[in-house]
């Protein structure tokens, strides 16, 4: 294993470990207001500090990690549910009206950033983290479609594939038997890939105003709520932002080590 794959799963699991911690226990009651202990810098009994509300950092951290890594876990699955039947269904149609239908419907979501997307829907529907979860879903869907069709167009014309369709086999059953189980290391490196980014997707959106909502907290809140204090009370901004630099930079590295790991050329190219 790599030295990227080793720090990586590190530093994603001491995040993902925060988050499954926070579910039975946390230093303090993240939603309770204690306004004599505002603005505390860290200390033994606040370890990142108090914010201007007096709520304890280091549980909000914790909390803030569970809504970042649920928001990006949704839509990501969202992304792959929805987007590897549509890559598999346009690589064995290629050319075909069904290609093209799928492959501009691509297009046409690439042209509307994330940002976009998430206001038109919260302007329907409201603020909130579903909304967070289906605008990032839905941005993810074309990027999954477009990786997996691909790499399945290279293996529609292996010798194997070719010998799968003599043998009788149809379109959706080869895609299902034969392509998927070869491009899922791709997908399981680009998943880890859309996965930091769709926690710095929450994070843009929550710091707009978009995603989940106090009092739950949310690692972009905290950051929208710390920008007029940067001065007196840096640990407000820093602290949140280098959780959130962390966790990317965590998933990035497995991203990169789990590519190395799993891809066979660059094994046997190694040694």
């Amino acid at each position: 294993m790599s030295r990227n794959l080793v720090l990586g799963a590190c530093l994603s699991s001491l995040v993902l470990l925060a988050a499954l911690v926070s579910f039975v226990w946390t230093p303090y009651n993240y939603a309770a207001l204690n306004i004599p202990d505002k603005l505390q810098s860290p200390n033994t009994q606040h370890w990142f500090g108090t914010d201007h509300f007096g709520r304890d950092i280091f549980s909000m951290i914790m909390v803030g990690a569970r809504t970042s890594i649920a928001v990006a876990l949704v839509a990501v699955g969202i992304g792959m549910a929805l987007g590897v039947p549509l890559g598999l269904a346009a690589a064995a149609r290629k050319g075909s009206w069904l290609d093209e239908v799928i492959m501009r419907g691509n297009d046409l979501v690439f042209a509307f950033p994330s940002l976009v997307i998430a206001i038109l829907i919260t302007a329907v529907f409201g603020a909130g983290a579903v909304n967070a979860i289906i605008a990032i879903g839905i941005f993810n869907i074309p990027v999954f479609a477009r990786i997996t069709r691909g790499a399945a167009l290279s293996l529609w014309e292996r010798e194997f594939i070719l010998a799968a369709r003599v043998a009788g086999k149809g379109a959706a059953r080869i895609s299902t038997e034969h392509i998927l189980p070869n491009v899922a290391n791709l997908l399981i490196v680009q998943g880890t890939i859309q996965f930091s980014l769709g926690i710095l997707a929450e994070a843009g959106l929550s710091y707009v105003g978009l995603g989940a909502q106090p009092p739950t907290p949310s690692w972009g809140r905290m950051l929208a709520d710390a920008q007029t204090m940067v001065s007196f009370a840096p640990h407000l901004a820093l602290i949140p932002g280098f959780a959130i630099i962390v966790t990317v930079l965590g998933l990035n590295l497995l991203g990169d080590g789990l590519r190395d790991w799993l891809d066979p050329r660059i094994r046997v190219a190694r040694v």
